[in-house]
């Protein structure tokens, strides 16, 4: 069978498969390019069953790209908490914008246009395209590329932008004329069902009888991929600052940044404890000198709090950063108590105990700003907490969080000039939190750290 063949063979099975096959989604019951294109945004990175509740919550509160355009950004954040990558949502929604502006909230059909729109990167545009409007135009992932290395045995690195190109126009031809909305999505179920990245099930393919990869014994091998730099790995230190008096039953909680990683959600105070070695595993700081420094992070930042013991332990992965967490339950204290003395000690105390570690540069700790799942083993007393993977990608406008309807009123760190609040239980649903820390804030308040390690 020659080329042409062997890409018919491709197109005619992969269809008659799919119609069969397919899975029955929400966002496929309309072609309603609105809800594609939150599906595609929602489905990078992400898979199709944690996508499914948060689509049908989202398409809810947001039934139109005016809605969505119109809707305050920290609820358009609170909806899409826990999904991760950020960054999506945000240009999810100023994509909203340019097309209430630039095309009267109507998506958009020019290829151009569409490609325009922020957020939107070929394989998006192609899906947009091809699904909501069966424009044949490819639409080319991971996904898609895997199934395709391995049917036409292609040994070129798909990392490279030169292979995309070439998988594109692969893709390109593939498309019966007229079928563009089916055979893209036939393809991208293909992929995600059976021609699956580890152990794929050659056996039920429909179209195992021309796979090259397969006659040749391939398909485990392919595709051709270059292993992506691992994560920097970190040790952070995080405060869960308990009030008292007038903050009884409340706890401390900052917002980051207006721009850079998890621009402007709010978070637990922490801070770097110290940088690990390249491609090593960030080791835990002992717990005197932990709480030490950590009590003096909060001092410089104008709030004092007496650390009582270890809560949990925790690891949160970014695409280039791991951050392993101890987290300390903490306690408010009058700013006239001796915290100040703590504060003073607490360089001192982490430089005496990094010093006898090998390979740790004690000079290297710093708070900063650019922060980032399985757990690790705790003392007897602490949990454990995992949270999912989230983007680096997160930039937004200032803003000085007057927008939250608080009962609290804001607080302005004296080091980093970030904003601090106390809140109770009835706030968290008015606030985005990264997934690690609506967990851990959400422990506290269901007791979960009541006992802890001394």
């Amino acid at each position: 069978m020659g080329l042409q063949e062997q890409k018919q063979h491709f197109s005619v099975n992969l269809l008659d498969w799919y119609m069969i096959n397919r899975r029955d989604l929400p966002w496929r019951r309309h072609n309603n390019p609105y809800f594609t294109w939150v599906s595609e945004i929602m489905l990078q990175q992400t898979r199709v069953d944690t996508v499914i509740p948060y689509f049908n919550r989202f398409i809810g509160n947001f039934p139109t790209v005016q809605a969505l355009a119109e809707a305050p950004e920290e609820d358009v954040l609170k909806n899409w908490e826990g999904l991760g990558y950020y960054s999506r949502a945000r240009n999810l929604q100023a994509a909203a914008r340019q097309v209430m502006e630039l095309h009267g909230g109507e998506m958009p059909q020019d290829k151009q246009a569409v490609f325009a729109l922020k957020g939107v990167g070929p394989y998006t545009a192609g899906a947009i395209l091809s699904i909501a409007f069966n424009q044949p135009q490819p639409a080319v992932d991971g996904n898609v590329m895997r199934v395709l290395s391995r049917y036409f045995l292609i040994d070129e690195d798909i990392m490279k932008g030169s292979t995309r190109v070439l998988m594109e126009e692969l893709a390109g031809e593939l498309i019966p004329e007229g079928r563009a909305r089916d055979f893209n999505q036939a393809l991208m179920e293909l992929g995600a069902l059976v021609c699956t990245p580890k152990a794929p099930h050659c056996l039920t393919c429909p179209v195992m009888e021309q796979c090259s990869g397969r006659i040749a014994g391939r398909e485990l091998t392919l595709p051709v991929k270059t292993k992506a730099k691992p994560p920097r790995p970190e040790q952070r230190l995080v405060a869960i600052v308990e009030g008292r008096g007038d903050h009884r039953g409340q706890v401390l909680v900052r917002q980051r940044p207006d721009t850079g990683l998890l621009a402007r959600m709010w978070e637990l105070p922490h801070v770097l404890a110290a940088p690990a070695a390249a491609s090593k595993k960030a080791a835990p700081l002992a717990d005197e000198p932990a709480m030490a420094l950590l009590a003096g992070s909060l001092w410089a930042e104008g709030f004092a709090a007496r650390p009582e013991g270890l809560a949990t332990h925790a690891e949160h992965v970014f695409s280039h950063i791991v951050w392993s967490l101890q987290v300390y339950k903490c306690t408010e204290q009058d700013q006239s108590s001796e915290l100040s003395l703590i504060a003073a000690e607490a360089r001192a105390a982490y430089d005496a105990q990094a010093a006898t570690k090998e390979g740790t540069d004690s000079s290297a700790v710093s708070p900063e700003s650019e922060t980032t799942h399985s757990s690790q083993q705790g003392t007897p007393n602490a949990q454990n907490i995992n949270s999912a993977s989230l983007n680096d990608e997160e930039m937004l406008a200032p803003s000085d969080g007057s927008d939250l309807a608080l009962s609290t009123p804001i607080l302005t760190g004296k080091g980093d000039g970030l904003i601090y609040r106390w809140i109770g239980p009835e706030d968290m649903d008015k606030m985005a939190f990264p997934n690690i820390f609506l967990k851990l804030i959400s422990s506290y308040f269901a007791g979960a750290y009541d006992q802890v390690n001394d």
